[in-house]
Formats: C-alpha cells, sequence, structure tokens
C-alpha cells in the first residue's frame, strides 16, 4: 500500500512538473551555448515550421540570404504554444513575447541542419510564459538550410521556405522558494 501511494506521489509530482512546464534537466550543449550562471531551465518548446531565405544581390553575384523562421510551437503532447518568427520573436498564445538576438553558434551534428544557438532575450511583452525568459537554446534541429541550389539575376527576391524542427528551451530566473 505504501509502495502505490509513494508512486501516485511521484507520479502527480511528475504531471505537475510537466504542466507548470519545468524540466528536470537541461540538455548536454557545447560550453559556448550554456546559458549564463544563475539562470535555470523554465520550459521547453517544440518548433515545426520554415527557415525563409531570399534571393539577393551579394558582392560576389546572387545568394541565399536568411530572411525570419516561421514556426508552430507545442509542448510535448501536442499541445500548441504559440509561433516563432522574425526577430527571432517567440509568442504564446497568451500574448506573452521574448525576441532575443545570438550570442553563440554551434554547427548542428547533421551538416543538412541549421546551426544550434544560443540567444539572449531582449526584449519582452506581456506577463505570460515568456515574460521571465533571459536565455533561449535552439537544439535538435532537422532541415532548414538554404536552397543547396544557387539562385540567379533572374530569382532575385524570390524566396525558398525550407521546412525545419527543432527544440527550443527557455531559460530564467530560477523559481524562489518562498
Amino acid at each position: 500500500m505504501m509502495r502505490i501511494a509513494v508512486a501516485a506521489l511521484v507520479g502527480a509530482l511528475g504531471l505537475a512538473n510537466v504542466a507548470s512546464g519545468h524540466w528536470e534537466s537541461a540538455p548536454r550543449v557545447a560550453a559556448q551555448l550554456t546559458p549564463p550562471d544563475g539562470e535555470t531551465l523554465l520550459f521547453r518548446a517544440f518548433a515545426q515550421g520554415v527557415q525563409i531565405y531570399e534571393c539577393a544581390d551579394g558582392s560576389s553575384g546572387p545568394r541565399w540570404v536568411f530572411k525570419a523562421p516561421e514556426a508552430t510551437l507545442a509542448d510535448d503532447r501536442g499541445n500548441p504554444l504559440g509561433t516563432h518568427y522574425a526577430g527571432p520573436t517567440w509568442e504564446s498564445s497568451d500574448g506573452s513575447k521574448v525576441a532575443g538576438r545570438t550570442v553563440a553558434s554551434v554547427d548542428a551534428p547533421d551538416p543538412s541542419a541549421i546551426p544550434h544557438l544560443l540567444l539572449k532575450a531582449e526584449s519582452h511583452a506581456g506577463e505570460g510564459v515568456f515574460a521571465k525568459v533571459r536565455s533561449v537554446q535552439r537544439m535538435q534541429t532537422a532541415g532548414g538550410r538554404a536552397p543547396k541550389q544557387g539562385c540567379g539575376v533572374k530569382e532575385l527576391t524570390r524566396q525558398a521556405r525550407v521546412p525545419y524542427t527543432a527544440t527550443y528551451y527557455f531559460y530564467g530566473d530560477a523559481p524562489s522558494a518562498y
């Protein structure tokens, strides 16, 4: 009977952990992708969408230039959490937003995948889940690289929407015990 009660308590705590968005451990990453000391993992989100590139004239001729991401965000159970778009910005269905800037980049293990990133929060809006985010990691990426075929003068301003997936880990100050 005691084992059943302990198992029920552990299960309830686990569900509370999932429901609150807190995860027990952050992913193992290269040192340059580690969030600053004092930040703890708040939650993670799974992204599925596209990386948008535009054919632009460069110093060595036309080439694909990254413009913006466009993705939906979901939790572990596939429930919608919000969207990810230019800025880069993450916006929750609760109206909160965080925009960041890249501070570190490491190639993904798969050469066809966009790099893993560490981003620092630059601005916030709203009082929801993104209000306290200070750092964001982009990990477990698949796809999203610029098209392999080049673009030419006749294709200037043409856009390519390349499918990608990633897991975003959101960090902030550790919740107080009081």
